[in-house]
C-alpha cells in the first residue's frame, strides 16, 4: 500500500491532539455540571485516544512529553477529573470515596516503584563495553525484561489502568462502590506483579556482570584476538556510510582487524562484515586499547571524539576519508594530527599542498581505492535500442547552507525535467543520505523531484514482470537472512550483543554472493525504462555506476568514484563562478561537462552518449582518472596493504625503541591500572 505521505499523517495527528484535548475538555464541563454520561463519554474516549496514539501515532505523544505533559500527567488529570465527580455522588458514604482514592494512589505508587526499578535495571545492564561478531558467552549475559516494564512507563501506566479507570466510571454510572474497588484492586495486582517480575533482572541470575568484570573480559579478549589494525569511527545515525564504504577492504586486509567504535547505535548501523566490532563509549575505557596488541587505527572521518583516541601513544594513525572531491573537507587542517594521510592519488597530494594547512608531503601516502573494485570500466559502445540510463547524485547541503554546495536547490527540478523530456532517458536518481538535514530547501526540492519522477512513471506505466517480482522478493528475503539479525521488539543493546555473537564460518562470502544475486535480480525486476529514486543503502552507489551511461552530480567524491568507471559525466554549476573559473577551482571538473542551474546542455550531453564521435572529454577523462585515483598497477589493494604493513611496521620500531634501554617518556597508564585515575576529569 502506498504511503499516506506526510500532509495526511500530519493532519491525522493534528486531529488526534484535537480529540485528545477536547475529551479533557469535555470531562471538565461534566465534572462541572456535573453531569455523569459527559464524564463517563470524556474519560473513556481520552484513555483510549491515548492508547490509540502511542500505539499509531507515536509523534503526538512525543511533542506533548517535551512541553511536560506526558501520559502520567494526563492519566493523573483524568483520574483527579474522575475522582472529582465521585464526590459530587450521593449514593457514595465518604469512607467509600476514601477507598477508591486509596486504591488508585496505590496504583501510582507502584507505577513509580516500577519506574525507580526500570532506571535501575536499565542502568545495570548498560555495559561499558558493546560488541558484535565476538563471543560473548563469558560474560553470562541475560535477555532484556519486556519493554513495558523497563522502557515504556508512560504507556504502562495507560494499560495499567485501564482496570481502575473502569471501574471507577462503572462506580460514576451505578453509585456501587463495588465496580471501582474491582478496578483499583486490578490496577494494583497488575502493578505489583510488574514490580516483582522486573525485580527479578537484578537477582544474580540475570544481573549483567559489573563494570570491573566487563573490562576485564575485554582485556582478555583482546589478549586472545591480538588485533594490529582497527577501523575508529565517531559519528551520527546519517554517517554510518562512511564507516561502511571501508568494511570490504579492511576484511581483505592481512592479519587480525577490529572496528572500534564511540556511539552505542552505530553498533547496528554499520553493514554486515564478519570483522569484530567494540563500541566503547568512555574514554577512560578506551584507554584498554593502548595495552593490546593494536598497531594502527584508520579513520575514515574526522570527528570531536578522535582527539580522544589519538592520545595514546602506541597506536599510528592514518586518515583515509570517506571520499575525495574538490570541497575544503579534502584538505581540512584536521588531517596533520594523524601520523599519515592517506589519499586517492596524486590530484588530492596537490590539495594538501595548494590549501598549506600543515600537512607535511611526506606523510602523504597514496593508495589508490581499493573498494572501487566493483566498478565495472565502460565498454566503449553506446547504447543500444535502449534508454540512454543517467544517474543523477547529488552531494548534500553541507553545514554551510550554501546553496552552491548542491545542485537540488538551484537546478536540481531542471535537471530531471530535462532527463525526463527525453523519452529514451531512463533516470536513476540517488540524492545524499543527508540532503535535507541542514537546510529546509533541499529537502522542499527533494519532495519536488520524486514528485515529477513519480509522475513519469504514471505516464510511462512501465510493466513489470510478477516473476522477477518474484524473484526480487525471494533474494531480499535471502540476503537480509544472512545480514540482518531477528530481534525480539523487547530486546536491548545487551541482548542483542548477547546474539550478535562470533559468525559462522564463511558468512562473509556467502553475503558477498546474495548481494551480487540481489542487484542482478533488483534491475531486472523494473522495466527497462523505469525510473527509479534510490535512496537507502540498496543497491549501492557502485551497482548504479554499472548500470549508468552518464552520471549527472555535484562537486563531491562520487566524481572521483565514477571516473573509475571511464564513463562521461557532468557536474552542475550552481556557485555563481563562471564555467572557466568553476574548472579552475575544481580539478575533478577539467573531463566533466559544465551543467548550469538552467539544465539547457542536457540534449547535447545525451548526445555525445549515443554517439562515441561526438565525446571529446573521452582521453581527458582517462588522465584525470589516473591523476585522480592513482595507477591501476599495481592494483589498489595490494597499495593499500603495503601502507598499511609499513605504518605497523613504524609503531613496531617505536614499542621497541620504548622497550629498550635508553632514554624515554614514561608510560601514560600501566598494564591493570584503572586509566580514568590516570585522566582525571576526561570528559566521555
Amino acid at each position: 500500500m502506498p504511503s499516506a505521505g506526510p500532509m495526511p499523517r500530519r493532519g491525522l495527528q493534528h486531529f488526534a491532539l484535537a480529540v485528545l484535548l477536547a475529551s479533557f475538555a469535555v470531562l471538565v464541563i461534566g465534572v462541572k455540571v456535573p453531569h455523569v454520561t459527559l464524564v463517563i463519554a470524556a474519560a473513556a474516549a481520552g484513555l483510549t485516544v491515548d492508547l490509540a496514539l502511542r500505539q499509531w501515532l507515536p509523534a503526538v505523544p512525543a511533542a506533548l512529553a517535551r512541553v511536560h505533559c506526558a501520559e502520567t500527567v494526563r492519566q493523573l488529570l483524568r483520574d483527579l477529573l474522575v475522582l472529582a465527580m465521585l464526590v459530587q455522588l450521593p449514593g457514595l458514604e465518604t469512607s467509600d470515596r476514601l477507598l477508591l482514592a486509596t486504591g488508585l494512589l496505590a496504583g501510582y505508587a507502584l507505577h513509580f516503584v516500577t519506574r525507580g526499578l526500570s532506571i535501575v535495571v536499565r542502568r545495570s545492564r548498560t555495559l561499558p563495553v558493546l560488541t558484535r561478531n565476538i563471543d560473548t558467552s563469558g560474560l553470562r549475559l541475560s535477555p532484556a525484561p519486556p519493554r513495558l516494564l523497563a522502557r515504556q512507563s508512560g504507556h504502562r501506566l495507560l494499560l495499567f489502568s485501564v482496570p481502575a479507570t473502569a471501574g471507577l466510571l462503572a462506580t460514576v454510572a451505578t453509585e456501587q462502590v463495588i465496580w471501582g474497588l474491582l478496578g483499583t484492586g486490578t490496577t494494583v495486582l497488575l502493578a505489583l506483579a510488574g514490580a516483582v517480575h522486573l525485580a527479578t533482572w537484578l537477582l544474580p541470575g540475570k544481573r549483567p556482570p559489573s563494570e570491573r568484570q566487563v573490562l576485564a573480559w575485554l582485556d582478555a579478549w583482546l589478549d586472545g584476538y591480538r588485533p594490529d589494525v582497527a577501523l575508529y569511527f565517531s559519528g551520527g545515525n546519517a554517517t554510518a556510510y562512511q564507516a561502511n564504504m571501508w568494511l570490504t577492504t579492511l576484511a581483505a586486509l592481512d592479519g587480525k582487524p577490529l572496528i572500534v567504535l564511540r556511539e552505542r547505535c552505530m553498533v547496528q548501523l554499520i553493514a554486515a562484515t564478519d570483522v569484530p566490532m567494540v563500541c566503547i563509549p568512555k574514554v577512560a575505557h578506551l584507554m584498554h586499547l593502548e595495552h593490546s596488541t593494536l598497531k594502527m587505527m584508520l579513520h575514515p572521518a574526522n570527528a570531536p571524539k578522535t582527539t580522544q583516541v589519538l592520545r595514546i601513544p602506541s597506536i599510528k594513525h592514518a586518515f583515509t576519508n570517506h571520499g575525495e572531491s574538490d570541497k575544503l573537507s579534502s584538505c581540512n587542517p584536521y588531517a596533520k594530527v594523524y601520523d599519515e594521510v592517506w589519499v586517492a592519488g596524486p590530484a588530492a597530494r596537490e590539495r594538501y599542498a595548494l590549501a598549506d594547512v600543515g600537512v607535511d608531503d611526506r606523510d602523504v601516502v597514496e593508495v589508490g581505492r581499493p573498494q572501487l573494485a566493483p566498478v565495472r570500466p565502460a565498454d566503449g559502445r553506446p547504447p543500444a535500442d535502449g534508454p540512454v540510463t543517467v544517474l543523477y547524485a547529488p552531494t548534500w547541503e553541507g553545514w554551510t547552507k550554501d546553496p552552491g554546495n548542491t545542485s537540488v536547490i538551484l537546478a536540481g527540478e531542471n535537471i530531471v525535467s530535462a532527463l525526463l523530456a527525453d523519452e529514451r532517458v531512463r533516470l536513476l536518481y540517488k540524492p545524499h543520505p543527508m540532503t535535507g538535514s541542514v537546510d529546509a530547501r533541499a529537502g522542499a526540492a527533494d519532495a519536488r523531484i520524486r514528485a515529477l519522477i513519480a509522475e513519469a512513471n504514471a505516464a510511462r506505466a512501465p510493466r513489470h514482470d510478477p516473476a522477477a517480482r518474484e524473484e526480487l522478493a525471494r533474494r531480499t528475503a535471502e540476503l537480509d537472512s544472512l545480514t540482518a539479525t531477528a530481534f525480539r521488539a523487547d530486546a536491548d543493546d545487551l541482548e542483542r550483543m548477547m546474539l550478535q555473537g562470533a559468525p559462522e564460518p564463511g558468512r562473509a562470502a556467502r553475503v558477498e554472493a546474495a548481494t551480487a544475486a540481489w542487484e542482478t535480480a533488483f534491475w531486472a525486476s523494473h522495466a527497462p525504462g523505469e525510473h527509479l529514486v534510490l535512496d537507502g543503502p540498496r543497491p549501492a552507489i557502485y551497482a548504479c555506476f554499472n548500470q549508468a551511461d552518464l552520471l549527472v552530480t555535484d562537486v563531491s567524491s562520487v566524481v572521483s568514484d565514477f571516473l573509475a568507471s571511464s564513463k562521461p559525466y557532468a557536474v552542475v554549476n550552481t556557485s555563481g563562478m563562471t564555467d572557466a573559473e568553476f574548472r579552475a577551482v575544481n580539478p575533478t571538473v577539467r573531463a566533466a561537462t559544465v551543467l548550469g542551474r538552467d539544465a539547457d546542455g542536457i540534449p547535447a550531453l545525451l548526445a555525445t552518449v549515443r554517439d562515441p564521435a561526438l565525446d571529446t572529454l573521452a582521453a581527458d577523462r582517462a588522465a584525470l582518472k589516473e591523476h585522480l585515483l592513482g595507477p591501476s598497477d599495481p592494483p589498489s589493494l595490494e597499495r593499500f596493504r603495503a601502507a598499511t604493513a609499513a605504518l605497523c611496521d613504524k609503531s613496531d620500531a617505536r614499542r621497541r625503541r620504548q622497550a629498550g634501554d635508553g632514554p624515554k617518556i614514561p608510560a601514560q597508564r600501566t598494564a591493570g591500572a584503572g586509566a580514568a585515575a590516570a585522566t582525571p576529569g576526561t570528559p566521555s
